[in-house]
């Protein structure tokens, strides 16, 4: 089940293509499914987040009405967790996100792009951090707006930004451009995934402007590369 994001205000973005690909999504053509941005292996990544040494005070719901078990874990350069994946479909409405196919669609966003304008979830890879509680406060932990995630899946990485906030005590949410990359279906109603998902989010990064994907994936290559060789 979605859980709808709380929104504060933000913006819009698109994703990386070649040439002929941006084309063929101009024309409203899928996207196509990232397998992985850059050079840093998801196994090389899962294996520097195989243990936790647990930062949240507490555990955290996938949903409302979950149980809570779900820790947000922590080392030197970067905070991960490890959930399923609901999809935020908020921000600039679009032919696949808008009120029509997402009764909990919101304008908003936490965060706004560069020229004031919230973003885009249908074309910006972002991920959604909770609101600040007793049990984590992502701002404690050098995690904002335009922090830069490695999100993995299933052999899968895909290079994003912290574009949204929602419940405090509920984790695991990404736009649809982000399931989308990561082959996971990404529609608003009945889309997500219930488990497999590892969200890395480098600590004290941040992407300006904050809708650029290019700038994303060029920050979190190197900081996944200085994350994997344990520096």
């Amino acid at each position: 089940m979605r859980v709808p994001s709380l929104t504060l205000a933000v913006a819009g973005a698109a994703l990386l293509l070649p040439p002929m690909l941006a084309d063929a999504a101009a024309r409203g053509r899928a996207e196509p499914v990232v397998w992985r941005e850059g050079d840093v292996r998801a196994a090389d990544l899962l294996a520097r987040v195989r243990d936790c040494t647990q930062i949240s005070h507490g555990r955290l719901r996938s949903d409302a009405g979950r149980p809570a078990s779900i820790a947000v874990c922590g080392t030197r350069r970067a905070v991960f967790w490890k959930a399923d994946m609901d999809i935020d479909c908020d921000g600039q409405p679009g032919p696949r996100c808008n009120r029509r196919t997402d009764p909990s669609f919101s304008q908003a966003t936490a965060y706004q792009q560069s020229d004031g304008r919230y973003l885009s979830a249908e074309r910006l890879p972002y991920i959604v951090v909770p609101a600040s509680s007793r049990i984590w406060d992502p701002v404690d932990d050098g995690v904002r707006g335009g922090s830069v995630a490695a999100v993995v899946y299933r052999g899968r990485v895909q290079y994003a930004v912290v574009g949204d906030i929602g419940p405090e005590g509920v984790i695991g949410e990404a736009s649809y451009a982000t399931a989308k990359g990561l082959g996971i279906r990404p529609g608003p109603n009945g889309g997500g995934t219930p488990s497999g998902v590892t969200y890395i989010v480098f600590k004290y990064s941040q992407v300006k402007p904050i809708e650029s994907h290019a700038a994303a994936v060029a920050v979190g290559r190197r900081l996944a590369q200085q994350f994997v060789g344990g520096g």
